[in-house]
């Protein structure tokens, strides 16, 4: 797509967003009265922003793209590269690659795993990659490493740190604490607990507007890179691997789901965000608070499943031949 169709298009998306957005506030209502959950806020549903980072270069945005917000669980797909690029393939024997079928935050499956969690973007999963960055040396502190990456992916422009989630986390985290001190029972959580929960907090807390966040995912487009430059063949095959779990199970138990609407691998955030990655093409991030009983944005997940309709974007091919 040329610059004025591809900005045309996200202008497209969000009018189709916020027509639609009063139904789904209403299915959203419905579904939380039925459940005994608190009524979504209608200002929620009213917000709603989306960026496109191309191959190229080509930056287009909409709507409320310029709000920032905390990335939360969308940081866990940088904290995979960083140790990926680390470890290697090692990682996995400390983490699978399945999805899970149990609650991201479950201590259950983690006891019946013998402390291996499912995989790196549940909870106890990212948890264990946490330790594995924890471990590292070189001139990052443990909770400086994801944030590194990011400064990297946008060319230097310094990191914002939510102060409500660094809160919030540090003293309401005993949970995660417990699925730390459960891997640690069965010797994979190596490092102090609270070193981990450190570095955990710090790249959960990364604040970005919808424009940081797209360009900041470029690294997963992947280049086409030459056989002979293997740094970047290392890099291309890091991406494959982190897309292929972000397909199935970037979005807890609504990654199904998402997949068949969507069909593109993606990650979201409690935040309200949602990273896509439209391989060989884009790296796509989403925004708006109001979350479906999964935890994934209900409007970030429309406005993707409105985009591949007219991208013709999808892993599974294009439906306009």
């Amino acid at each position: 797509m040329t610059e004025l169709n591809l900005q045309t298009t996200l202008n497209d998306v969000v009018t189709e967003v916020r027509k639609a957005s009063p139904e789904i506030l209403e299915k959203a209502t419905v579904e939380a009265d039925a459940a005994g959950r608190p009524a979504p806020r209608r200002t929620d549903f009213e917000k709603f922003g989306i960026a496109v980072f191309m191959k190229d270069g080509q930056m287009a945005a909409a709507g409320n793209a310029g709000v920032s917000f905390p990335i939360q669980s969308i940081s866990k797909v940088f904290a995979v590269e960083v140790a990926l690029e680390a470890i290697g393939e090692a990682l996995w024997k400390r983490v699978g690659r399945d999805p899970s079928g149990d609650p991201f935050n479950s201590i259950i499956d983690l006891e019946r795993a013998k402390g291996i969690p499912r995989n790196p973007f549940i909870n106890a999963g990212a948890l264990v990659v946490c330790d594995v960055l924890a471990s590292l040396k070189g001139q990052n502190s443990p909770n400086r490493h994801v944030i590194a990456l990011f400064e990297r992916m946008l060319d230097g422009q310094p990191i914002e740190l939510d102060d409500d989630v660094m809160a919030s986390d540090r003293t309401g985290g005993d949970l995660n604490r417990s699925l730390m001190f459960m891997a640690r029972h069965f010797d994979n959580i190596t490092n102090p607990v609270e070193e981990v929960m450190d570095t955990y907090v710090h790249q959960c807390a990364i604040k970005l507007d919808c424009r940081g966040l797209a360009k900041a995912g470029r690294f997963l487009i992947l280049d086409d890179p030459k056989d002979d430059d293997e740094v970047k063949l290392s890099a291309a095959r890091r991406a494959r691997r982190i897309l292929s779990i972000m397909m199935l199970c970037g979005l807890y138990d609504g990654s199904g789901d998402f997949a068949y609407r969507v069909g593109l691998p993606a990650k979201s955030g409690v935040g309200g965000g949602i990273l896509a990655i439209a391989p060989l093409h884009a790296s796509i991030a989403v925004w708006s608070p109001a979350l479906d009983p999964m935890g994934n944005s209900w409007l970030g997940a429309l406005g993707l499943e409105i985009l591949t309709s007219k991208t013709d974007w999808s892993v599974f091919g294009a439906s306009r031949l």
